[in-house]
């Protein structure tokens, strides 16, 4: 069992409720992972995406951090293409500054989805490829070493030790390597795949200031239930949302598990939905510490991310309790 538990919340929205309330929501579960041990909490950056409220991680992070005394808080990710690394380098020195100690630096290589949101956001698909170089120059604002502006510093950030982590997507494994960073790689629907990127990391790994040895972190869904079919209810709202949005290009908000049940969907939605609830960790706490013993000797992780959204919020937190449990938290 991975002993060493974190949770990424994507602040989803729920049919019925306004997206403000996402927000709340996410504030309200980072209280709750604090009070049952979680290590860290952190945020996403998505982008002009119906089901998702979490547009700006770092103002998120900061109302999640000031809510919370304890728990580690950050993103999961800032996705750096789409930002001047001398900004994030001083929004999370602010972070850093008002609550010390506290913040990690979660960074993602992903730009906008669709061409409209990259127009707007100034960025098109070419920009991921300069994620490493966009990395190296955060990593200088932050230890004073850059030198493309020499009369320019990243205040409060100069001399800050925030941890960054990269979000292994694509050539991320090989760039988290290469600058001796900790590595957050999902999901575990693919467990082969995610070993693989994992043993990739290991054996390329460079020691840095940022870390004398590989640091793991996996993530992906956990639903844990009294029985295995209340599990199975808590994956349904993001299944369902999965299947509509490869079939009619926009991702929704999420709707009540027994509603999607009674759906009358067509061949290709069935067969998108199924393939969706399949892999993820899921069942009664036996069944899921069971699985975690299975990842944890398969990918030696350091860490798990945990990544799960449903709309029924009590099953949620629930699960999460449940989780702790099995944990021992």
């Amino acid at each position: 069992m991975i002993r060493k538990l974190s949770i990424l919340d994507r602040s989803r929205t729920r049919e019925g409720h306004p997206p403000g309330q996402a927000l709340r929501d996410t504030v309200e579960l980072a209280r709750t992972a604090e009070r049952l041990g979680y290590h860290r909490f952190w945020v996403s950056e998505h982008h002009s995406v119906p089901g998702v409220a979490g547009s700006a991680p770092a103002v998120l992070a900061a109302a999640v951090a000031g809510a919370t005394r304890r728990i580690r808080v950050g993103t999961g990710g800032v996705m750096l293409p789409n930002h001047q690394p001398l900004v994030v380098a001083e929004q999370f020195g602010v972070l850093e500054s008002l609550f010390p100690g506290r913040i990690d630096m979660g960074l993602g290589r992903s730009v906008g989805f669709t061409g409209g949101i990259r127009r707007a956001l100034g960025r098109d698909t070419e920009d991921a490829d300069r994620f490493e170089e966009q990395l190296t120059e955060l990593l200088g604002w932050l230890d004073g070493t850059q030198q493309a502006h020499p009369e320019v510093h990243a205040r409060p950030a100069e001399g800050l030790r925030i941890p960054a982590y990269v979000l292994a997507t694509g050539e991320g494994a090989g760039i988290a390597a290469r600058a001796g960073l900790p590595l957050v790689v999902g999901d575990l629907r693919a467990r082969d795949r995610v070993a693989g990127i994992v043993e990739r990391y290991r054996k390329e790994f460079r020691p840095s200031p940022g870390g004398s040895e590989p640091y793991v972190v996996v993530s992906g869904t956990v639903a844990v239930a009294q029985t295995p079919q209340a599990a199975r209810r808590i994956l349904v709202p993001e299944a369902w949302s999965v299947a509509f949005s490869r079939t009619r290009g926009s991702f929704p908000p999420l709707r009540p598990a027994e509603e999607i049940e009674a759906l009358a969907m067509t061949p290709k939605e069935r067969d998108l939905y199924e393939g969706a609830l399949v892999g993820h960790v899921h069942g009664t706490e036996e069944q899921v510490a069971q699985e975690l013993a299975g990842v944890a000797e398969l990918t030696g992780a350091d860490e798990l991310l945990v990544t799960t959204s449903t709309y029924d919020r009590t099953a949620l937190l629930d699960s999460f309790e449940r989780l702790a449990r099995v944990a021992g938290l």
